[in-house]
């Protein structure tokens, strides 16, 4: 028996060129008329399904280029484009092209990140990108970490590494159902709804979490805080961490780290910070005040993929000491042959996180850092927060415009009509409306926050694509598709 396996999956040379060829041209024309294109279509879940058809599933297979062509086709036509300028919604940014090259690249060697045996140089990139972005935030590239699919598993990741280094000592053995005290950790009430997830799933109940009031400004009351971590212990609980949020999801607000970080100290508490959105602002000088106390973390999320610019999924957490990582993550059964060379140390990144099986996120943010560099980040940052900035000062000078808050690259306001003489129900009812056809218009994405019992609007520029004509005509575009729904509400109200 000799020659190549036949199969149906092998593409072979000329064959994948074309088709790759083909896509690479289409992709580059998408990207290239992106701004042209609504930011998404109409189409309820029954009108995609009728597009997809609804047949069973293939009993024999059909050609990779007529396969490849159809999803193109199905994408390019039928999304919503967080890369498009007028996306201002949720904290998704616009994805770099390069980093659409680098994952073709790294699906096609397809590296396991998992041991640095089965991925020899991805591991490497992967530390040095690490490395990097803790170099670019400001903290020690001593800190060592691994990188995840997003905010909530950054969030999670040192959340357990938290809990095995405060917790009794035996807790890998005995678990949480033989501890005397009730572990309780601390947030702000403008905490991200990942710490529920946290701590439901890893067994300390959504009791055990403390939501601390904020102040005026919208930042964690470091008094209140102090006050029921000293109050609970006198109760006989067991605090463990603190979480402060660098760049809240509603308003962009840092919290003061640097007070949260001694109040830890005093009660020898980990602290752990979620700056998934904000934290890449301390790369601009003039913010820099605003992160003071990130470098005493014991913990940090953030997340490439929304104010680096790269495509999902790529999110990281950094731990000053990655030893607890190790701590909490590494196991050795005996089917496991990664061990250490000679004389070296290899990394193996499944003793780090929750994934033994690891794909190469790292390529294109090590890329993406590269190409764009710190100064360029600086650039486009700084930019982002100026064009929130201008539309905040748009919104002010609008008699149809309520501007609420600004912090960092968010804006939130709120459409109130000419002569408006009714109460908040009403405006809030009024603004859910107008976000509703918004969302479905196709001219332009934003998401909401609720500030002080008023529903808002809220833009979050993290994208390089938007520019001063698009905020100028995002104005225009909430005014005119306000009066409409004004309109729609009283007619419907008679």
């Amino acid at each position: 028996m000799t020659g190549n396996r036949v199969n149906s999956i092998e593409i072979n040379k000329e064959e994948f060129r074309k088709i790759g060829h083909q896509l690479i041209d289409d992709i580059s024309e998408f990207i290239s008329t992106i701004d042209k294109k609504p930011v998404t279509v109409n189409e309820n879940p029954s009108q995609l399904q009728s597009i997809l058809g609804n047949t069973r599933l293939p009993e024999k297979g059909t050609s990779a280029t007529e396969l490849i062509s159809s999803a193109t086709n199905l994408l390019l036509n039928h999304s919503l484009f967080n890369g498009h300028p007028k996306f201002l919604g949720y904290i998704t940014s616009s994805a770099a092209p390069i980093g659409a090259l680098a994952d073709l690249l790294a699906a096609s060697v397809n590296p396991n990140v998992g041991a640095h045996i089965l991925s020899p140089i991805a591991t490497e990139i992967e530390k040095q990108t690490i490395q990097w972005l803790a170099e670019f935030i400001g903290v020690s590239p001593h800190y060592g970490g691994i990188l995840v699919s997003g905010g909530n598993m950054a969030n999670f990741t040192a959340f357990l590494a938290a809990r095995t280094a405060k917790a009794a000592k035996s807790i890998k053995e005995d678990g949480l159902s033989n501890t005397s005290q009730k572990l309780t950790v601390y947030c702000s009430k403008s905490t991200h709804t990942w710490i529920d997830k946290a701590a439901i799933l890893f067994g300390l109940g959504t009791n055990s979490v403390r939501w601390i009031q904020t102040d005026s400004s919208n930042k964690m009351n470091n008094k209140l805080l102090a006050e029921t971590i000293k109050e609970d212990i006198e109760n006989g609980f067991k605090p463990i961490m603190v979480i402060g949020t660098a760049g809240d999801v509603s308003t962009g607000v840092v919290d003061d780290l640097k007070g949260i970080s001694t109040i830890c100290k005093d009660y020898d508490l980990w602290f752990h910070i979620d700056g998934a959105y904000g934290v890449p602002a301390t790369v601009i000088p003039k913010y820099k005040d605003l992160f003071d106390g990130l470098s005493e973390a014991d913990s940090i999320a953030l997340d490439p993929h929304k104010w680096l610019y790269s495509p999902l999924e790529a999110g990281c957490t950094l731990v000053k000491n990655p030893q607890h990582l190790i701590d909490t993550y590494s196991s050795h059964p005996e089917y496991y042959n990664f061990s250490k060379s000679e004389n070296e140390f290899a990394q193996n990144y499944y003793e780090y996180g929750l994934q033994n099986s690891r794909g190469f996120r790292a390529l294109k943010v090590w890329l993406l850092l590269q190409q764009i560099g710190r100064s360029g980040y600086k650039k486009l940052i700084n930019e982002d927060i100026e064009l929130s900035e201008m539309l905040f000062g748009l919104a002010e000078k609008n008699p149809e415009l309520e501007a609420i808050s600004q912090n960092l690259s968010i804006t939130t306001f709120r459409y109130i009509p000419f002569n408006y003489k009714k109460g908040n129900d009403y405006l809030n009812k009024l603004n859910e409306e107008l976000l509703n056809e918004l969302q479905t218009g196709g001219e332009l994405f934003l998401s909401n926050a609720i500030i002080n019992e008023m529903y808002c609007l809220r833009a979050c520029v993290v994208n390089f694509r938007t520019s001063k004509k698009d905020i100028e005509e995002i104005i225009d575009i909430i005014i005119r598709v306000g009066k409409k729904t004004h309109l729609k509400l009283l007619k419907a109200n008679k």
